[in-house]
Order: structure tokens, then sequence, then C-alpha cells
């Protein structure tokens, strides 16, 4: 279902494989008892409101943005524009090199079979009776049903990891090819996209804080938000991205609670900024800050058990975005959470 208008290279290989793929497998599959069945995951991404932002979208597709917003809990509102934003730029008559089409660029093989007729081609809000891809109300209240049925499919699968970027992987290299990897496939097409999506979220939620931070320290928390609903691995991890843990996080790919704030801060510095790999150490380093005077890409280190045995990044809101443990995946939690809120803890200032 790839293809941005205009331009050819080599994500669109990914893209027609993957269409062929999905035609096959999708035909007799029912639109909406996938859509409003309520699975309630429990999505690295439920840091994230639901609303959108006000300004950021066509105001002609607030309506149907909002609606599609409610067809499942794993699918909001931002989600769906943020993915339009990427696959074309918001061009309701965009058409790629390889044929995919309106909006949300269905391939017309995918679209026979999920094609939703839900607008009038005026924009008006009551069906015409023809699905029509680049119709901007049937096109986002397909998408939307696509992507609530992705996130049905890639739960039976039992892969885990944050079922907002394995639905988004799915959307973009197919199901198959997630289950196939039992997450996000390698494909430096369909990760770049998956961190595409992750990262603009909160420029198009509401609620989210934007700027308040400084340069330095927005840049540390965008680096970190790239990898929400990636895999805790213990002893994985480092400046270069997810890595092979030992011990416990031996078969698992990911990140630690340090490696994480490591590589946010490393990237935030463009590379001159190094910090030790070790909580226990990244404490110590840096300009120290009050909880009172706390702003967006400061480090918090917390003692839980031993001595600071656990780390994460503020994010603004009283929510700090981590890597908690076995298990668990890089994710926003809440900093009055009993387990954090009693404990003691270090922020430290860098950039």
């Amino acid at each position: 279902m790839r293809g941005h208008p205009g331009r050819t290279s080599p994500s669109l290989l990914v893209a027609v494989v993957a269409a062929l793929g999905l035609i096959g497998s999708l035909v007799g599959l029912s639109v909406v008892g996938a859509a409003e069945e309520n699975r309630g995951h429990d999505a690295a991404t439920a840091g994230f409101a639901t609303g959108l932002k006000p300004g950021r979208v066509p105001s002609e597709y607030l309506p149907w943005l909002k609606r599609a917003g409610k067809v499942c809990p794993e699918v909001s509102a931002p989600l769906l524009a943020v993915q339009i934003e990427a696959e074309s730029g918001w061009n309701p008559d965009a058409e790629s090199p390889v044929g995919a089409q309106g909006l949300s660029q269905f391939m017309p093989g995918t679209w026979k079979t999920w094609g939703v007729d839900a607008a009038g081609k005026d924009g008006g809000d009551e069906p015409d009776g023809t699905a029509d891809p680049f119709t901007p109300g049937d096109a986002i209240m397909t998408q939307a049903r696509y992507d609530c049925w992705l996130a049905d499919k890639v739960e039976d699968m039992g892969v885990d990891g944050d079922v907002t970027r394995l639905l988004l992987a799915a959307y973009n290299a197919g199901p198959q090819a997630v289950d196939d990897y039992d997450g996000v496939p390698p494909y430096p097409e369909t990760q770049n996209y998956v961190n595409k999506i992750i990262t603009a979220l909160p420029r198009y939620t509401d609620g989210e804080e934007e700027g308040s931070g400084g340069p330095f320290g927005d840049r540390v928390v965008a680096a970190a938000k790239k990898w929400l609903g990636t895999p805790y691995s213990w002893g994985g991890g480092g400046p270069e991205g997810p890595g092979r843990g030992f011990a416990q996080g031996a078969g698992t790919v990911g990140f630690d609670c340090s490696s994480l704030v490591q590589y946010a801060v490393y990237h935030a510095s463009g590379g001159e900024t190094l910090l030790p790999r070790v909580s226990q150490l990244q404490v110590k380093e840096g300009k120290p800050v009050s909880r009172d005077d706390m702003r967006p890409g400061d480090v918090v280190g917390f003692q839980l058990g031993g001595s600071f045995d656990h780390i994460g990044i503020y994010i603004g809101g009283g929510q700090f975005l981590h890597a908690p443990r076995t298990g668990d995946v890089v994710k926003i939690s809440d900093l009055d959470e009993p387990s954090y809120a009693d404990k003691p803890q270090e922020v430290r200032r860098f950039g």
C-alpha cells in the first residue's frame, strides 16, 4: 500500500511485494467485525492523548478524522493524521508510481477488499453508493478500519511489542512480514516509516508539550520517543540503537533503562556527549536540577532497590519515558506512580 507521489525509491519494491501479499490474504474478511471489536490493548503509546492538536490538519478532514478515531481503541485521530501526511501529504488526488491512490495510498486490489462507502464525492457525510479511494471520507474511514484489523491481526499473532508500532509495520510491509520476524521487520524502509510516525505523533496530539525543554531537551525527548514500544533487553542497546542483551536479555534485541538514556543524549548532542553505560554513573553526570525545576529532556534517576538502579527521561506533564524491566517495553509512565513517587531521585540536565 506504499508509494509516494512523484518519487521513485527502493521502498517501492517493498510496497509492491507487501501489496501483492495483502491482496491475496485479505479477501473475505469482515471490515466491520474487525473494526468494531473492542480489544483494549495496553500500548506503549497510550501515553499520548487521542485528540487532534488544533490547526494541524486541513479543516475539511477534521470531522472524518474524529469519526475514524473512534472506530477502535488502538487507532486514534492523530495516528491517522500522521499516516496521511506520510502517505500523501494531504493530497486527495495523489497517485504513486506503483498505483497507490488517494489520501491513504491504497493499492487498487487492497481497496477492492477494504474500501468503505462513507461519504459523497462532494464532501458530504452521506454515502453515494461508491467506495472511492479519491473521496477523502471514504479513504479516511477505510484507513481506520484497516488499521484496526491490523491491530487485531498482530495481537492474534502473539507478537511481543507495542501494538501501534506493530500495526504500522504491518501497514507498511504486510502482516506476514511482522509474523515472520516476530516484530517490526528489519527493512530500513519499514523501520524508518514506523519511527517517523511515532516521532511525529506529539506534533498532532492535543496536550503534548512542544519546545518547553529547550533545543537540546527537545532533541533528547524526540530521540527517545522514536523507540516507544521497543522491547526491554537487560544489557542490550547503546548509542548505536537497540541491541541484544545478555543474561536474561540474551534472547531480546532492545534497550535497558540506561542504554536508552545513553542513546537519546548521544544523538541529541550530535555524538558529542557519550554518557557512562550504567544508571549509577549517569546520575553523576551533567548539571544537577531540582524536581521543581525539571523540564523535558532532563534525565531522572530512581533508587528503586540499589543505588540509583533505574533511570528515564522526563517529557513534561509529570511523565517520563523509560525502559522499565524484562518483559516490558519502552513506554511512558507517571512520576507519581507508587513505584516511583516515594523513591529517592536524582535529576540531571545535559546540553
